[in-house]
């Protein structure tokens, strides 16, 4: 028999879509039978099975639902011989083979009555302990179990090859908003005083999940030291900032925090000999350090993981696949492609931010902010034309500092900035993702929206993300496998990752 043990958490993730197909199944609208008045259930039992990718972590172990595949009522759920259904051979057959073919978690799905709080019966448990370790054969190791939900709770039992047992800590939904469900209600701490303003909005609930989130920054300049910044105050547990660049004098008006010596002003000056602009652009400070710095002077109690290095580089970018959140502040091409493709690889939401001025014959033709949130399942920025393959292919051919920020026809003139446009977007960004995950936005909202502002017709203007079924950073080819496949990066390079500051 497995044993029961205490470790890092174990949770499930999905979509917002797969959620409402679960859960429509599980609890259809055709009766009321958990008594509640409300007409929100059958009082029936339904199950299914959760297909599963698998990211393990330091944090925990993490279940992503790539598949959900729910069982016909008295067809694939059947009355059951020692308890009340189950679910038929057959069917527990092929979604065991389709699991194992593909190296997949397999969770066995069924409901109990009541709401906010729920556990296996005695009769579940003990189907658990004749089935499951010949289940954990049949799938090559690969862990096993079941959930069991009511209403608004979910428990879960999990084996491993290892011989253990493990409880399921939440399930989360990545959707607008972003759900976490639990097997009963969780009381919420008191939180520190210095956010009271903040709790007045959000709750001690709400800003007890700030405090243990881990969200990263990729792109520390203008818009991601302003994210930086917003971030470490509304109380944010962890941060994780990635940018490789230092920081140049042009950078002064719009880098929160930024000091002239940073820059190295007085070496990088226009009338220095060459060597000594080489050696200030050599020597000044990393924007990952300055970010942290701020941060610090924000926050106390925040752990910061800073690397000066590019997301580009697989040991690296595997530093964003346990994250909660995703800023995305670089406007490289590569850069845009490994975020992306991780967000659907490891069910992690994105933010995109950015500003852009366009100029046309020496003459301003445009300015916008934009803000673009990708939820894991919704339309991605490869499916929508936002990955350039000129542009990848150009930045992987070299001069990519020079080039990157390059939106211009002519490569010494680089793109006109203002920290205002910056401000815009991040705080737009940082709204959304804060309404999402305190549980704030209207849930008639739904869909993921992409919103420009255009300052010189005083414009917004919204886009809904469209989703290609053959795109190969949300499709199925990477959809939810986490560690199944390796990161669309390029290889890790032979030094060890060293951050300047945890």
């Amino acid at each position: 028999m497995a044993q029961r043990t205490v470790d890092a958490p174990w949770s499930v993730v999905i979509t917002a879509g797969q959620w409402n197909v679960l859960r429509n199944h599980l609890f259809p609208g055709d009766g009321d039978g958990d008594g509640d008045g409300d007409g929100d259930g059958d009082g029936d039992e339904h199950g299914a099975v959760l297909q599963c990718g698998i990211a393990r972590s330091a944090r925990g172990t993490r279940l992503l639902v790539r598949d959900v595949v729910v069982a016909v009522d008295g067809v694939d759920y059947v009355e059951g011989t020692r308890g009340y259904r189950k679910l038929a051979a057959g069917f527990v057959a092929d979604a065991i083979d389709a699991c194992a073919q593909q190296g997949l978690a397999y969770l066995a799905v069924h409901n109990h009555g009541g709401r906010d709080r729920v556990a296996f019966s005695g009769t579940d448990m003990a189907s658990h302990e004749r089935g499951y370790p010949a289940l954990l054969d049949i799938n090559g190791g690969a862990p096993v179990g079941a959930l069991v939900f009511a209403e608004s709770a979910v428990a879960g039992d999990i084996w491993t090859s290892d011989g253990q047992r493990h409880a399921l800590t939440h399930l989360r939904v990545m959707g607008r908003p972003q759900l976490t469900i639990t097997p009963e209600p969780i009381p919420a701490q008191i939180a520190d005083p210095t956010y009271d303003r903040q709790t007045r909005v959000f709750g001690d609930r709400g800003q007890a999940l700030l405090g243990q989130s881990k969200v990263a920054v990729v792109g520390l300049g203008g818009a991601g030291s302003l994210i930086a910044e917003y971030l470490a105050r509304l109380g944010v547990g962890h941060l994780v900032f990635i940018d490789p660049d230092r920081l140049d004098p042009t950078n002064l008006p719009r880098v929160v925090g930024a000091r002239r010596l940073d820059a190295m002003s007085w070496l990088q000056g226009s009338t220095r000999l060459q060597w000594m602009r080489d050696l200030g652009a050599r020597i000044s400070t990393p924007k990952v350090k300055i970010a942290a710095r701020v941060a610090r002077q924000a926050s106390r109690g925040i752990r910061i993981t800073a690397v000066a290095r590019s997301v580009v580089d697989a040991d690296v970018a595997a530093l964003l696949t346990d994250c909660d959140h995703i800023f995305l502040a670089a406007d490289s091409a590569l850069a845009r492609r490994v975020v992306n493709s991780i967000s659907h690889q490891y069910l992690i939401p994105n933010t995109q931010v950015g500003a852009k001025v366009s100029v046309v014959s020496g003459q301003v033709a445009d300015i916008f902010s934009v803000s673009r949130m990708s939820n894991p399942g919704s339309g991605c920025l490869q499916c929508n034309g936002l990955i350039s393959a000129s542009r990848l292919t150009e930045e992987a051919t070299g001069e990519v500092q020079r080039r990157r920020q390059r939106y211009i026809d002519d490569e010494n003139v680089y793109a006109p900035s203002v920290i205002t446009l910056n401000t815009v977007a991040a705080a737009r960004a940082v709204d959304d993702w804060l309404m999402m995950v305190g549980g704030l936005v209207d849930s008639t909202v739904g869909a993921d929206h992409w919103v420009e502002y255009h300052p010189l017709t005083d414009d917004a203007v919204e886009h809904r993300p469209v989703k290609s079924p053959d795109c190969l950073h949300c499709g199925s080819t990477r959809f939810a496998i986490g560690d199944g496949v390796p990161l669309l990066a390029r290889g890790a390079s032979a030094t060890r990752i060293s951050p300047l500051s945890r």
